[in-house]
């Protein structure tokens, strides 16, 4: 291929051969990644990394051959390319082009909105406590005030008060929330988005929509063409394990899109990331083996945690909260001393532990270890 002259067509035959490359190979789950997570790479020591929420999968067979495919095009400004996982992305949520917006994964979209409807001139963020703490540093970061409202008792937001503190600026909704692993029902979600004046704008963090399964849980995707100040965010840095590539991406009126491109630097998305999301989207079975694989290790988790008296937060994610019963920060670091790296403290929460759910030797490490720290 000579890339001194790679048009959009080119990037979207490169990533068709891509695909069909893959598609003569044996069937798997997931690719075999050069190195896993349960094989420590040598900086880590041997640690078992249970923090980020990563999948510990790796990305599917046909986005790594898209990213080796790829490399010839690392000299080129991603530009025009942004289009052909645009287009498939608006297809697949069934809205318009204009009304995507990519970002170097769904960090960038919320910084964007934080720099974009927060602040002296536009008003305050009003945020769940605890909830993902990224956008409360870039509101604060860009002169906001920032407003935490406690979760309800069965840790949803608790949307009535957050509206009643919002005046103009950003409400955000991280559904399913981290770090609780919990939902906010589908009716009183909608019900709010219906009542929030349009000079408040909502953001709804979706990173971990692919891993819910509630009935009461669905997608807010869909009234974004009712409601001009609803933001819905998305990212491929989970189901999709591309945490290292950084993709994301949201999906709000055109002209909220325009509004927060003036703030967005440019080509932000780097093209392997462009090649890995948009032929993530052509494997049928990579979603689906995601979600089985992390219920069955979360499963096991939740029920030997039970076994020794620890009950968790009903998870609707790719990682439990579980109360500890006790201070968690000597835990975290006892579990640190092991090899086990757990996720940090929430203040809100300071007994509970937010536990990412990776393969069933790693959660079979964890459990282990974590018997000797509380011994």
């Amino acid at each position: 291929m000579n890339t001194m002259s790679i048009s959009r067509r080119k990037f979207a035959q490169l990533l068709g051969i891509s695909a069909a490359t893959v598609v003569v190979r044996p069937p798997v789950s997931f690719a075999k990644p050069t190195q896993s997570v349960t094989t420590p790479l040598a900086e880590d020591g041997g640690i078992v990394r249970l923090s980020a929420n990563e999948n510990p999968y790796g990305p599917c067979p046909k986005a790594l051959q898209a990213m080796t495919d790829s490399f010839g095009l690392a000299c080129r400004y991603p530009d025009e390319h942004n289009n052909v996982l645009i287009d498939k992305l608006a297809k697949l949520n069934g809205v318009n082009h204009d009304q995507i917006l990519l970002g170097d994964g769904s960090g960038e979209i919320l910084k964007l909105c934080a720099e974009t409807f927060t602040g002296p001139q536009n008003g305050k963020l009003v945020a769940a406590d605890p909830t993902f703490e990224a956008i409360l540093n870039n509101a604060s970061a860009n002169g906001a005030e920032v407003v935490k409202v406690p979760l309800t008792s069965s840790f949803a937001h608790d949307l009535p008060k957050m509206l009643a503190v919002a005046k103009g600026g950003l409400i955000y909704v991280c559904n399913p929330n981290n770090p609780t692993a919990s939902i906010t029902p589908k009716d009183e979600l909608r019900d709010f988005v219906a009542k929030t004046p349009r000079e408040t704008m909502i953001l709804a963090d979706e990173a971990y929509f692919h891993f819910a399964d509630s009935p009461d849980y669905e997608s807010v995707i869909p009234l974004v063409k009712e409601h001009p100040n609803l933001i819905v965010s998305r990212t491929f840095s989970k189901i999709y394990g591309m945490a290292g590539l950084r993709c994301g991406y949201c999906v709000a009126p055109k002209e909220t899109i325009e509004r927060m491109r003036q703030q967005q630097m440019w080509d932000s998305v780097n093209c392997m990331a462009l090649a890995a999301a948009t032929a993530s989207l052509d494997d049928p079975d990579h979603v689906p083996n995601g979600q089985r694989l992390n219920k069955e290790a979360k499963q096991f988790t939740t029920s030997e945690l039970e076994k020794m008296g620890y009950k968790s937060i009903p998870s609707q994610a790719n990682f439990i909260m579980f109360d500890c019963r006790r201070p968690v920060v000597p835990i975290i670091k006892a579990m640190k001393d092991r090899n086990i790296h757990v996720g940090r403290l929430f203040p809100a929460l300071p007994n509970h532990m937010r536990l990412t759910i990776g393969k069933k030797s790693e959660m079979e490490s964890f459990l282990s270890a974590f018997r000797q720290a509380i011994a």
